[in-house]
């Protein structure tokens, strides 16, 4: 079998298998290669070895491969990351992203710019659209901020999971929904074209980049140093900020700071949302 050749930052050509880094459909994949390929390169030529994005085809099977150590890397949301972790136990965290200096980010619950909702309390008997269930910002947080805000999923007129971030925003800008969910980031691109935020969640950990229990430390510690030194020079830059807008950096991280992640996660398993 041919095994792709690729020269590292230090010259060496290796043939190796590649690793491979999996990506959950929050875009569609066309998008997710156009953001994670250059990172995907970039990280390849720093250890010497290749790596291959691969976008699954839900968030549940992103946890289902990284937690069995079907993928080597993977970058998650910090909900599907903490159901990875008690499924099958911590994985090594390479870093976590910052945006604007902050690693932590937030959602957005939202109408059209038109509508007569005013409050959370006025979706009682709306429409409202999420994205996958696994999803952080686009169904478990919002999930949770509706129920504390008196609208639990049953007193809602209907709801649906539309999967990806950009199917919630257009189910709303098409009228098929009166509400719905995403990561404030994504919100953004999407605002203009009709939509009006309702309301923010509050801040958690932003999403990370684990690695395998497989990888050998020195791998491990390869890639981790080489994410930090994206920040370190233009060409990093651009490829922190295409990845996700506003990033400046991939910063450390540990299992603890996704503690008020997993707090919501824990409170939503005992109403029976897994």
């Amino acid at each position: 079998m041919f095994l792709p050749l690729l020269l590292s930052s230090a010259g060496t050509v290796y043939a190796q298998e590649p690793l491979l880094f999996g990506i959950h459909p929050f875009m569609i994949e066309g998008q997710l290669h156009e953001r994670f390929d250059p990172l995907a390169t970039y990280l390849s030529q720093k250890i010497g070895q290749p790596i291959k994005v691969v976008v699954t085809r839900d968030y549940e099977e992103q946890i289902d491969k990284m937690g069995k150590d079907k993928f080597d890397l993977a970058y998650m949301g910090p909900a599907p990351y903490i159901k990875m972790a008690d499924r099958y136990g911590k994985k090594s965290i390479l870093g976590r992203f910052e945006t604007n200096g902050k690693a932590t980010f937030r959602g957005v619950i939202f109408v059209s710019k038109d509508s007569p909702v005013r409050s959370l309390a006025d979706l009682r008997g709306k429409r409202f659209a999420f994205g996958d269930t696994n999803s952080t910002m686009s169904h478990l947080v919002p999930l949770y901020q509706l129920r504390k805000a008196g609208v639990p999923i049953d007193t809602l007129g209907t709801h649906a999971f539309l999967g990806r971030h950009q199917n919630v925003a257009l189910g709303v800008l098409s009228g098929d929904f009166d509400a719905g969910a995403m990561r404030e980031d994504i919100f953004l691109h999407y605002e203009k074209r009709g939509l009006r935020m309702l309301a923010r969640t509050p801040e958690f950990s932003d999403h990370l980049i684990v690695a395998s229990g497989k990888l050998p430390e020195k791998t491990v510690q390869a890639l981790r140093k080489a994410l930090s030194d994206l920040k370190n020079d233009n060409s990093g830059r651009a490829i922190l900020t295409g990845v996700k807008e506003g990033a400046t950096g991939i910063v450390a991280g540990q299992d603890n700071d996704y503690d008020s992640m997993r707090e919501i996660v824990r409170q939503l398993e005992k109403i029976g949302i897994k």
